[in-house]
């Protein structure tokens, strides 16, 4: 037992003199057991790179492609506003809030229904791709707020709200568009917003084919199953 609790204390000042006291100062490089990716192949910001032949480490961006939540206007703003495809949330119109001053708007904007290049089928399959990638984990492929989350019990043990039900047999969970478009932008309960992944165009889209999904469900007569 002498010799157990010698090695003990043999052991723990091995791992002090290793280590150090918690403050100690030293001019040598810590050890580190667990690096935690603090150390990167990576070129920072505006530095110098000898790996190419311009001697800079920032390149400029593949010729023809453009910034996320950037785009070239089509035509000049004297010739009305046409919003870009890829923009965010920018303005204060019914198109970019989903709201008529402090009233949510039902219905899909004129920026949208009035051009026939943007509302088309394509529009709507659009709404689709969003949706089954950013909404129907939660609230299923059909709308009917069964989606995968809802299968763990994690939502309910700590009295977590259920996804919302989207079916349009349900009165109480009717939204007007405007006030979808506001949930996905901006999130509501446990949601968080999606406005900064989702462009406004997007939004819109997904609007659309929740609306699709809710009149094929009151074409059939049947509820969102």
């Amino acid at each position: 037992m002498k010799y157990f609790f010698l090695s003990y204390l043999f052991i723990g000042a091995i791992i002090v003199s290793a280590f150090g006291f918690r403050g100690s100062k030293s001019e040598l490089p810590p050890l580190e057991i667990f690096p935690d990716m603090d150390h990167q192949a990576k070129v920072k910001y505006q530095a110098a790179s000898e790996f190419f032949a311009d001697g800079r480490g920032a390149r400029l961006p593949v010729k023809g492609t453009v910034p996320m939540g950037f785009e070239i206007p089509a035509k000049p703003i004297s010739d009305g506003e046409k919003p870009p495809r890829w923009g965010f949330t920018n303005g204060t119109s019914y198109y970019h809030t989903g709201k008529f001053g402090d009233f949510y708007g039902d219905g899909l904007p004129a920026e949208i229904t009035g051009d026939p290049a943007v509302f088309n089928d394509a529009f709507i399959k659009r709404g689709e791709q969003r949706y089954n990638i950013h909404c129907a984990i939660c609230h299923g492929a059909s709308g009917n707020g069964k989606g995968l989350t809802s299968k763990f019990g994690i939502l309910t043990a700590f009295n977590f709200q259920q996804p919302g039900n989207l079916d349009p047999a349900n009165a109480a969970a009717y939204r007007a568009d405007g006030a979808i478009f506001d949930v996905i932008a901006n999130g509501k309960g446990l949601m968080g917003g999606y406005g900064g992944n989702i462009t406004v165009r997007d939004r819109w889209a997904i609007v659309a084919y929740i609306r699709a999904l809710q009149q094929a469900a009151k074409d059939s007569g049947a509820t969102l199953q």
